[in-house]
C-alpha cells in the first residue's frame, strides 16, 4: 500500500512538472543513408533560413541540400573539388538574418564559401596558414545578428570573425572550440569538445563565463558538440556522446534535457549541431551517425496520459 501511494504521488509531481513547465516534444524527422535526394552521408551542421527552409551540410558527399520546414527537397549545390561552389568535406553552413546569403565553412580546402539561397556561387575568402584571414580546417560557421561571420577552427584552436564578404575584423583563443552559436545581442557560445564545457563571450571576445564538466550529470557534458541559443537566450547544447540534448540559461543554470543512444524516434546517434526554426518553436538536431534531421517542438502544459507517464519519466531522466 505504501509503495502504491509513493508511486501515486510520483506520478502526480510529474504531471505537475509537466503541466507547469512544459516538454520538448518529438515532431518529426527526415534522411537515410546514401547519395540521393534528401539522403545523406554524416551530416554535420544545419542552419534555418527567415522564411524556415533547413540548410543540411552533407558533409560525406560534399554537398549543401535544403529542405520545406518538415524536410521536404527542394535542391542541392556542390560536389568534391576545389574549385567555386566545390568542397572538400564542408563542415558548417550558416543563413544571414536576411536569408539572403548561405555561408559554407569548407573544411579540408580551409576557406569559407557564401551562395545565393538557392546555391548560385558570391564569394570566398581564405587559405591554408595560421595568419589574421588564413585557416586550418575551419569547421563552424555562424552569422551575428549585424551579419558579421564569425568561424570556428579546429587545428588552429580559435576563432575568428570577419564583416559579410570576408574582411578580417578579429580573433580570439579557445581549445577545441566547435560550432558556434550566437544570441540576439551578439554573445558567442562556443562548446569546447575536449575541456567538456561551453563558454560564452561578448562579440569581440571577450570572456563572460562558462560551465561544464566531464560526466552524465545534469549539465555536465561528454564531447559537447553543436550549439544554439533560442530567441528568448535559452542555450541548447548536443552533449555528443551522453546521446542527449541539454539546456540552460543564458548563464549556464540547468533547465532540462532528453534524449538517449538509439536511432528510435527521439533517440540520437552523435549529435553534431542544432539549429531553431524561425521563432524559436522548433529545434533541429544533426543526427550524424543515423543519417537524418530531427526536430522537435515546445509543448506546453501537455496533457499526460497515465499510458504515455513513461516517455514523460524518460524526459526527466
Amino acid at each position: 500500500m505504501g509503495k502504491r501511494i509513493i508511486i501515486t504521488a510520483a506520478a502526480a509531481w510529474l504531471l505537475a512538472v509537466v503541466s507547469a513547465f512544459g516538454v520538448w516534444v518529438y515532431e518529426g524527422q527526415w534522411g537515410s543513408p546514401g547519395s540521393g535526394d534528401g539522403q545523406f552521408s554524416n551530416p554535420a551542421s544545419a542552419a534555418v533560413a527567415p522564411n524556415g527552409h533547413v540548410y543540411v551540410v552533407d558533409f560525406g558527399n560534399d554537398r549543401v541540400q535544403y529542405f520545406t520546414p518538415t524536410g521536404s527537397f527542394l535542391g542541392k549545390w556542390g560536389t568534391w573539388g576545389e574549385g567555386n561552389g566545390e568542397f572538400e568535406m564542408p563542415g558548417g553552413v550558416a543563413v544571414t538574418p536576411a536569408g539572403d546569403k548561405v555561408y559554407v565553412a569548407d573544411l579540408f580546402n580551409d576557406r569559407i564559401q557564401y551562395f545565393t539561397p538557392t546555391g548560385s556561387f558570391l564569394g570566398k575568402w581564405g587559405s591554408h596558414g595560421t595568419g589574421d584571414g588564413e585557416f586550418y580546417w575551419p569547421e563552424g560557421v555562424e552569422v551575428a545578428p549585424n551579419g558579421n561571420v564569425y568561424v570556428t577552427e579546429l587545428v588552429n584552436h580559435r576563432v575568428q570573425y570577419f564583416t559579410p564578404t570576408g574582411s578580417y575584423l578579429g580573433q580570439w583563443g579557445s581549445y577545441w572550440p566547435r560550432a558556434p552559436g550566437i544570441a540576439t545581442n551578439g554573445n558567442v557560445y562556443l562548446s569546447e569538445s575536449r575541456n567538456y564545457r561551453v563558454q560564452y563571450f561578448t562579440p569581440t571576445g571577450s570572456c563572460l563565463g562558462g560551465w561544464g564538466s566531464r560526466g552524465s550529470g545534469d549539465g555536465q557534458f561528454n564531447f559537447p558538440r553543436g550549439v544554439a541559443v533560442a530567441p528568448n537566450g535559452n542555450v541548447f547544447v548536443g552533449d555528443q556522446f551522453n546521446y542527449r540534448v541539454q539546456y540552460f540559461t543564458a548563464s549556464g543554470s540547468f533547465l532540462g534535457k532528453w534524449g538517449s543512444e538509439g536511432s528510435g524516434e527521439g533517440q540520437f546517434g552523435y549529435i553534431d549541431d542544432l539549429a531553431f526554426g524561425p521563432g524559436g518553436n522548433r529545434l533541429y538536431v544533426v543526427d550524424d551517425t543515423n543519417n537524418r534531421i530531427q526536430y522537435f517542438k515546445w509543448k506546453d502544459n501537455p496533457a499526460v496520459s497515465p499510458t504515455s507517464l513513461g516517455r514523460v519519466k524518460a524526459l526527466f531522466r
